[in-house]
């Protein structure tokens, strides 16, 4: 063996070819120090805000405000910063400015109090704030963050000195003064504000389940795409979209189901294009007409068969799932109105199944193989919804590990005793964090090559009983055609009782590498029956439950309108919301998104958390490892400066 052969002479070897790929991009001993200087004033910095929304369900107007106020972190620091100086009127009307901005302005002209002085304050006042918010970053972070046509003025106001005998004082009073004048104040506002919002709160995490239920998912998504530092862990509903859009006929069936049972038909025709047309006639030509009845009745009889009838079909394919109890269209005895569960004979709702072949019930008709061709076609050619789906691809995972939180959206699948349950899959005995990592994977092969096993897989993930992002039997076929309620029960996975155990919770965390005090768990899903004495906060403080019921039909069930996490310098805090009164009552009378009560999870800490604490502090420090040693290698002649 030569000694270039060498293990020790081979890892050496690849490391000066990458030190030679990072000297591209710093090509002098000045510009490797300009960074290692950077990078460790960055780690001295107070570490950005986190916030943590899950299970929004489509509820545009009440995200919206929860993302426009930062759950109450905007409030805050207004108050913080202007307690001494402004009333609490004036800081009600700057805190809505900021939520509002379009809507502000143009109520203001509306009752004709748009003037110069009030713009030349509130532009002070924006000016003022934005300054104090990114006093915790980098320049040159804030200039990223900065409109391109106003870029050079914002910076401009942001960093100069306000010394009332300062130079610069004239200087900034000057430039509000010459926006105003010109007429480009409410411009200047408008990015101000959205200036801000993305520095009171660095990332946004979206623990699942942004589609279904409520009637503008389509528009959620737009925010996120714009906001930019954002992930999401895929909720079941979710994924369902995902394996529409990847092609999957039995995933657009369901999505199509639950926007024909909750009436948001708009988010299939007006927002992606996708047009129920040929379904609609088909249901008129084929299912009764009965008396009283709505033509929206007939379409989900019509999509409620064909849905279970591709269901039967993938289960038949994958008999490893173990849901061949499922397949109930055969169990369905039309001539005594009943159908067989468990042994047990349910009396049905309706008998109006024209469609079914008790011989083959698994297989579509004529007309139903039409619809779902015409379905086929509109979802995979929809431009928008594959924009979404991307986003959702691109900035989404199954879980996420993110400074001493795991995230996701559902359970880890667990056997009773408590031990991670075992899935099988291609030949594969999968359990804990490689099943999620398999799942995980197989979700991108489904949008990447559309082939049967991973599009199926994509379907089971939305209901399987062993589905990370389900983690329940789902009774969409009793909740259809069954009355009795007793009927509609479904069974969940041990997870959700066992997590209640520290210990537990524990073992699920060691599973992902994480230990200690600041481990947390972070689920949405099982949304918290706060009314009837449940809590979001489990197993001593490692788990927390942040599905608190944005969605309206909780609103009752639950006792508030859902849960926000916010992680910042300062600790950790969990906040439950009430219902929000609109975008009219906080417009006319500055009403905010009110929290039910704060909980403080992590003790607010005396010294702040810095960016040194962080998983970006763990990137940044290898980040200065590199230079170094790119540095060393400078100065041992093992590379060449450039540029000189």
């Amino acid at each position: 063996m030569t000694t270039s052969d060498t293990p020790t002479a081979k890892g050496a070897t690849e490391n000066l070819a990458y030190l030679q790929l990072l000297s591209e991009q710093f090509p002098t001993r000045r510009s490797a120090y300009t960074e290692v200087i950077n990078l460790q004033a960055i780690l001295n910095l107070p570490c950005g805000t986190e916030h943590f929304v899950s299970d929004i369900h489509g509820e545009l107007e009440a995200f919206t405000h929860i993302h426009n106020n930062c759950s109450g972190v905007i409030r805050e620091r207004v108050h913080a910063v202007f307690d001494d100086q402004l009333d609490d009127r004036t800081m009600d009307d700057l805190c809505t400015l900021i939520y509002y901005p379009d809507e502000k302005l143009s109520l203001m002209r509306h009752w004709g109090n748009l003037l110069p002085k009030w713009e030349h304050t509130m532009l002070i006042h924006l000016t003022n704030f934005a300054r104090t918010l990114a006093d915790g970053y980098t320049r040159s972070h804030v200039r990223k963050l900065l409109p391109e046509d106003y870029g050079y003025i914002i910076d401009e106001l942001l960093h100069i000195s306000l010394g009332a005998d300062s130079a610069h004082h004239t200087y900034h009073e000057e430039i509000v003064r010459s926006i105003v004048e010109i007429g480009a104040a409410e411009d200047f506002i408008r990015s101000l504000t959205r200036l801000v919002k993305r520095l009171a709160v660095d990332r946004i995490h979206v623990v699942g389940d942004i589609y279904d239920r409520g009637p503008r998912a389509d528009r959620i998504l737009d925010e996120l795409i714009s906001y930019g530092r954002v992930d999401v862990q895929w909720g079941n509903h979710d994924v369902v979209w995902m394996g529409a859009a990847a092609g999957s006929e039995l995933c657009m069936a369901q999505a199509v189901r639950t926007c024909v049972h909750y009436d948001t038909l708009d988010v299939l025709e007006s927002s992606y294009g996708i047009s129920l047309r040929e379904l609609a006639l088909f249901a008129d030509a084929t299912y009764a007409h009965e008396p009283g009845g709505k033509r929206v009745h007939r379409i989900e009889k019509a999509i409620n068969v064909i849905l279970f009838k591709l269901m039967e079909q993938a289960i038949a394919r994958h008999p490893n799932w173990g849901m061949d109890d499922r397949c109930l269209l055969g169990a369905i005895d039309l001539e005594a109105s009943t159908v067989r569960i468990d042994g047990r004979d349910w009396p049905l709702s309706t008998t109006d199944f024209p469609t079914l072949d008790p011989t083959h019930p698994a297989e579509l008709s004529e007309g139903e193989q039409a619809v779902m061709d015409g379905l086929s076609a509109a979802f995979t050619d929809s431009d928008r919804l594959r924009r979404h789906v991307r986003f959702l691809f691109e900035h989404g995972s199954v879980y996420k590990i993110c400074n001493g939180r795991l995230l996701f959206h559902g359970c880890i699948p667990l056997d009773p005793d408590g031990g991670f349950s075992t899935v099988v899959s291609d030949g594969h005995e999968l359990r804990g964090r490689s099943y999620l990592d398999y799942v995980d994977r197989m979700a991108r092969r489904a949008w990447a090559t559309g082939d049967q096993l991973a599009l199926d897989w994509m379907w089971y993930l939305w209901c399987g009983s062993h589905s990370p992002l389900a983690g329940r039997v789902m009774k969409t076929f009793e909740r259809a055609y069954v009355a009795d309620p007793d009927a509609w029960n479904e069974p969940q996975d041990p997870y959700f009782d066992l997590t209640r155990d520290p210990e537990v919770a524990a073992r699920v965390l060691a599973e992902f590498g994480l230990t200690g005090p600041r481990a947390h768990i972070v689920n949405g899903h099982t949304p918290v029956h706060e009314v009837d004495g449940d809590t979001p906060v489990r197993a001593d403080g490692q788990l927390l439950v942040i599905d608190g019921g944005f969605c309206q039909a909780y609103h009752k069930t639950t006792g508030i309108a859902g849960y926000t996490l916010i992680a910042d310098a300062r600790g950790l805090r969990l906040k439950a919301h009430r219902p929000f009164a609109g975008v009219k009552a906080a417009l006319t009378g500055n009403v905010d998104i009110a929290s039910a009560h704060e909980q403080v999870i992590d003790d607010m800490r005396e010294t702040p958390v810095l960016v040194a604490d962080t998983d970006e502090g763990e990137r940044i420090r290898a980040r200065i490892a590199d230079l170094t040693a790119l540095l060393a290698a400078y100065r041992e002649g093992d590379l060449h400066e450039r540029g000189k």
